[in-house]
């Protein structure tokens, strides 16, 4: 039997990962009597969680919300995540919160483990965020980023299964040197070296990564940073859309605002032309109304509809938000 203190974390990490769990699972997980469970959980309600409990022969217990907000048990990928998450956040991607992110960032990383602080330090190194404030996507295995990124600050040689879009898996040797996120996707940017090229692969497309142990040294990349050498190659792909827009504003203003991933070309002081490819016409949307100024659709035609449907729903937003509510 495990000491009581550990065993606590226990009990603790599966009340918290599971919804309901009946009285004798729940001991048989933690290898106790159902009398040591009771008082195990009596000390969790000393300690401030708010367990309920279930009597009867089917009973159980379940973890509610209290009024406070008390100390969570997460594993070792949720701490990388939440760590990760927070730093993004700091940043400045979520208006409003970067100041307490920073607090909890500090407070969350002060106190975990070198090897965890490790993997966090190494993503954060060896990620360009190309996005405007776009999260990464949910599907990446967060134990592949954090060997992708440790190959790349430590200039070890990587192997990997590669499937591109038409389904031919590959194996890949290279050199890491960067990843980047874009338009909601992982990246990594790598000199192939059976190729003897540059390349970028879509992270959700990569599995079993190792490094070799081979150290190299660092090429220079054919761009201005990773983030570019990303976009370079995804433009080079075919969409379904190409927008250009004239705003109202100057192009320095735009450019600052959202030139990270469009091109924006000045017309006259006042005055510039925004050009993007894309493939949904949502995101070009959205981000030409977050620029807070005039614009007129010059192509395509589709997003001046889809600027019209939006206007509608808006319009009911705000003409239902004025209704007197009863």
């Amino acid at each position: 039997m495990a000491n009581t203190s550990t065993r606590t974390l226990r009990l603790l990490s599966l009340l918290q990962t599971h919804r309901y769990w009946p009285g004798a699972e729940l001991a048989d997980r933690l290898a106790v009597s159902v009398r040591t469970l009771r008082r195990d959980i009596d000390r969790l309600r000393e300690l401030g969680y708010p367990v309920e409990a279930q009597r009867g022969v089917d009973g159980g217990y379940q973890l509610a919300a209290g009024a406070a907000l008390p100390p969570l048990v997460i594993d070792d990928d949720e701490a990388v995540a939440l760590a990760l998450g927070l730093h993004t956040a700091a940043e400045g991607a979520v208006e409003g919160i970067a100041e307490s992110s920073v607090r909890v960032l500090a407070k969350v990383v002060q106190v975990m483990p070198t090897r965890l602080r490790r993997r966090v330090e190494a993503l954060r190194a060896m990620t360009v965020p190309a996005g405007w404030g776009t999260p990464a996507p949910t599907g990446v295995d967060p134990g592949v980023l954090t060997t992708l990124a440790l190959t790349c600050r430590d200039s070890e040689q990587l192997r990997f299964v590669y499937t591109p879009a038409d389904g031919r898996r590959t194996d890949r040797h290279v050199e890491p040197h960067r990843l980047v996120r874009l338009e909601r996707r992982w990246y990594l940017v790598a000199y192939d070296l059976t190729r003897q090229d540059w390349r970028s692969f879509r992270v959700d497309r990569l599995t079993v990564p190792q490094g070799t142990g081979a150290p190299f040294r660092p090429r220079t990349l054919p761009a201005a940073d990773a983030a570019e050498f990303v976009r370079a190659g995804i433009g080079n792909l075919p969409r379904p859309y190409r927008v250009a827009a004239l705003v109202d504003a100057p192009a320095a203003t735009v450019r600052e605002r959202i030139g990270r991933w469009a091109t924006v070309e000045e017309v006259d002081a006042e005055h510039c032309r925004v050009r993007m490819t894309t493939d949904s016409l949502d995101w070009p949307a959205l981000a030409l109304g977050a620029l807070g100024t005039e614009f007129r659709v010059l192509e395509p035609a589709e997003l001046v509809d889809r600027l019209r449907d939006w206007a509608a729903r808006f319009d009911r937003a705000v003409r239902a938000d004025s209704q007197p509510r009863g």
